[in-house]
């Protein structure tokens, strides 16, 4: 039998990578390239990201809330593996500086930003 735990985060994974999937292909089509699609959507869930923890660390959030939402949805949401296989891609090296530092700086400051909203 599986536990519960691991069906929470399913649950959540399942949306989560559905809605990754449909926004990197909508953005691809407005972007230089595919890559920057996985970065918008990779700092969307780090600011959602951010804006959910201080939410669900409250005493009253719902058991299991975490699981779904963090865990599932935005870790299915957000991938750093989808994001360094596509700047394999990537041929002009300034490109690639700037995507790969948008992730990691843009990351932090997206989740900083949630984490205000948040509180």
């Amino acid at each position: 039998m599986i536990p519960s735990q691991a069906l929470l985060v399913a649950a959540g994974a399942v949306p989560g990578a559905c809605l990754r999937f449909l926004l990197v292909n909508q953005l691809t089509d407005r972007l230089p390239s595919r890559p920057w699609g996985t970065l918008v959507v990779n700092l969307l869930a780090c600011f959602a990201l951010g804006w959910l923890l201080p939410v669900l660390e409250r005493p009253d959030a719902p058991p299991g809330a975490s699981l779904l939402l963090i865990t599932g949805f935005l870790g299915s949401l957000s991938t750093f593996s989808t994001l360094m296989v596509e700047l394999l891609s990537v041929r002009a090296p300034g490109t690639l500086v700037r995507l790969a530092l948008g992730s990691l700086l843009g990351g932090s400051l997206a989740l900083m930003a949630g984490l205000a909203l948040g509180r």
